[in-house]
């Protein structure tokens, strides 16, 4: 069954949250708004990660991202009644952005980046336990938010291992 889309939403672009879930309208792009979002978060995350933001930074900043669109998902569900469109994006923002935590000292390996990034999007698009299951049992705005906050969180542990095991040596 297709997802109902937040297209049929009337004055949707007079709302901030409309653009913040959007990620400045990159959901609206086709196909695969999911990857889209994701792309928004890599080139975010590296520019944060270029500018001198440490770990703790940026996962604080997904920690508030989460926090604030959690509200802004609630509130867009409760005026159109469509869960988990596929506009929202956000949660791929801050999803990736967990994905990118262990390459704080890698910012000038962009092959490192772009594993960052497939390994993201293969465990959100996958769903393995938990994330599947998170994704089916959490409800509202935290439940659109978290299965990918856990899909980075997969990722950056991915990437963690095969960095301490110098099975990345090559992308260095």
């Amino acid at each position: 069954m297709a997802k109902q889309s937040l297209r049929t939403w009337q004055g949707r672009e007079k709302t901030f949250s409309f653009w913040l879930v959007t990620v400045i309208g990159t959901g609206m792009l086709r196909p695969a708004p999911g990857t889209w979002g994701s792309l928004a978060g890599l080139a975010a995350g590296y520019i944060m990660i270029a500018n001198g933001v440490d770990q703790i930074e940026l996962a604080a900043w997904a920690i508030g991202l989460t926090i604030i669109s959690s509200r802004m998902i609630d509130s867009i569900e409760a005026i159109t009644g469509i869960h988990d469109a596929p506009e929202i994006v956000v949660d791929e923002v801050a999803g990736q952005w967990l994905a990118l935590l262990p390459l704080i000292a890698y910012v000038d390996s962009p092959l490192l980046f772009g594993l960052a990034f497939l390994l993201f999007r293969l465990f959100d698009i996958v769903k393995p336990w938990p994330i599947g299951w998170l994704d089916r049992k959490v409800n509202g705005g935290f439940g659109v938010m978290i299965d990918d906050l856990v899909a980075g969180i997969l990722a950056a542990i991915t990437l963690w291992v095969l960095l301490i095991m110098n099975l990345l040596d090559w992308a260095v």
